[in-house]
């Protein structure tokens, strides 16, 4: 497995281990933990400015949403330009809108400087309306953009075969292969003397005068500051109450003409939908993605695909799904990612989550952001981006709701659990969340009858995990951990697996 479902992502055959020597040194400046892209580029960053840094990864590079995302490099965002205005002021919109083209320019900057070959292209965006409700926020949209400088021009054509009421064309665009571009960098980031140690999943930390020393699955780490680039912190803390995790669902088609549109597409419908051409093995296909819904939220994950893919047959031709997979991101409660210290800790210890559909910007401007604040002392965004800011009106009501069905979710689930009386009750290709014997279980029956039993609580804070059969795996609709089906864990924020139960012994 290299990467955190059973459905195959586009990227995933340039998915490798990466190893580096043993290392003896006993303290780091820096320990990384994720081996994402903004692991990646926040270790690279952090030893080109003469940081020593270690990179831990639980599993492999690219194993979590790197490996899953559809790769759109965009400088504008899902928290516009005239929500931010409306939530933040104008000031610190034009602060935001200047992330995006910085992050550009640190993309572009590394593939030129380390002659990175990862299918980097620079490409216009058309982004509409479908309908007049969608016009209308489209209208809100442009005028935002304006407010903060970014360049926004309607047009009467899109290049997709799409029915549309309003659309704008947004330049300066790009997109890339994420597993080849962050590859390039863990190779850049050896050369520099970095060290990267995968299957290592760190367990927790300790603060301590003057070091951080951290736990981990392959012995304890020394280090002067630590930095998680796991979308969400182990241990409970506040973010983990600021934050929501979403699964997204992509697919890769063929189509039975060659006018693919070489534009990244956009429509405004919630969820949106959006669209990308990638060349794989000398093929042209087309991603599409969409269908987004809270993890553990959709009862028939399975469905989303099916959803997906007839809403692209409806307007494309299309001759063959060669891939289809998902990937988690977290949404945060007041449209800003939260990069920076973490929240309790004692200042060494930094944080990046929250970046909603637009992980490559927010990935890569970690990296520069986490190297000022680490390097310099301070950094521009610093404030903006701080994990520990409060807002009273933006968000405040999303924090509530958010709150709210995490506690719904951990109730409810606890008391409406199937009770069965034998095992045997479940059939093949069936997978619940059971009451036996006065225990809740997770229980998946494979088609040829192997029954696969672990308890049902996630370790983290004790929610029910649920089914996704999509990917087979068992997800928790609290905070966003998920198992695989021998409760393996496949992402955090718990650092445990499920307990496995021999069926055998309790019989």
């Amino acid at each position: 497995m290299y990467r955190d479902g059973v459905r195959k992502s586009i990227w995933q055959e340039e998915i490798k281990r990466i190893s580096s020597e043993a290392d003896d040194r006993q303290l780091f400046d820096v320990a990384i933990v994720g081996g994402g892209i903004t692991g990646v580029s926040t270790a690279l960053k952090l030893q080109e400015n003469g940081k020593n840094c270690i990179l831990l990864e639980a599993a492999n590079i690219g194993f979590g949403t790197t490996g899953g995302t559809t790769a759109h490099i965009n400088d504008f965002f899902d928290t516009t330009f005239d929500e931010a205005i409306n939530d933040f002021g104008l000031e610190q919109a034009k602060l935001f809108a200047e992330v995006g083209k910085e992050a550009q320019d640190h993309i572009k900057d590394n593939i030129k400087k380390y002659g990175l070959d990862c299918d980097f292209e620079e490409k216009a965006a058309v982004l509409f309306a479908l309908d007049e409700r969608q016009a209308e926020k489209l209208k809100d949209i442009v005028a935002g953009a304006s407010k903060v400088g970014h360049e926004m021009t309607y047009t009467e054509e899109i290049s997709f075969p799409i029915p549309f009421k309003e659309a704008v064309i947004i330049p300066n665009q790009a997109q890339f292969h994420p597993i080849k571009y962050i590859k390039g960098l863990c190779e850049a980031f050896l050369q520099l003397g970095g060290y990267i140690l995968e299957d290592c999943i760190c367990e927790s930390h300790e603060e301590q005068d003057e070091i951080i020393v951290l736990k981990t699955s392959k012995g304890e780490i020394k280090t002067k500051n630590l930095v998680y680039a796991t979308h969400i912190p182990p241990g409970v803390n506040i973010l983990h109450f600021m934050t929501a995790p979403y699964r997204s669902y992509a697919m890769a088609f063929s189509l039975n003409y060659d006018e693919y549109s070489q534009h990244l597409g956009y429509d405004l419908t919630e969820p949106y939908h959006y669209y990308r051409t990638q060349k794989i093995d000398g093929k042209t296909l087309l991603i599409a993605g969409g269908e987004d819904h809270k993890t553990g939220h959709e009862e028939n994950t399975g469905e989303c695909f099916s959803r997906l893919e007839n809403y692209v047959r409806q307007y494309f031709d299309v001759e063959t799904v060669y891939y289809s997979w998902s990937s988690q991101y977290y949404e945060p409660v007041d449209g800003f990612p939260y990069i920076g210290k973490l929240p309790g800790s004692k200042g060494k210890v930094f944080t990046a989550t929250g970046f909603r559909g637009n992980g490559m910007i927010f990935g890569t401007i970690t990296s520069q952001i986490l190297t000022d604040i680490i390097v310099h002392g301070k950094s521009k965004y610093e404030e903006i981006f701080s994990p520990s800011r409060i807002k009273p009106v933006a968000g405040f009501t999303e924090f509530v709701k958010e709150t709210a069905e995490v506690a719904c979710d951990f109730i409810k689930d606890k008391i409406t659990a199937e009770k069965i009386a034998s095992w045997e009750e479940i059939k093949e290709g069936e997978a619940k969340v059971i009451k036996h014997e006065g225990e809740s279980f997770a229980v998946y029956k494979e088609k040829e009858g192997k029954i696969h039993v672990l308890k049902s609580t996630c370790p983290y804070v004790h929610c029910e995990v649920r089914w996704n059969g999509a990917e087979l795996s068992w997800d928790c609709p609290c905070h966003g951990s998920r198992f695989n089906v021998n409760g393996k864990m496949l992402t955090g924020p718990t650092v445990k697996d499920l307990q496995r139960i021999d069926i055998e012994e309790r019989e």
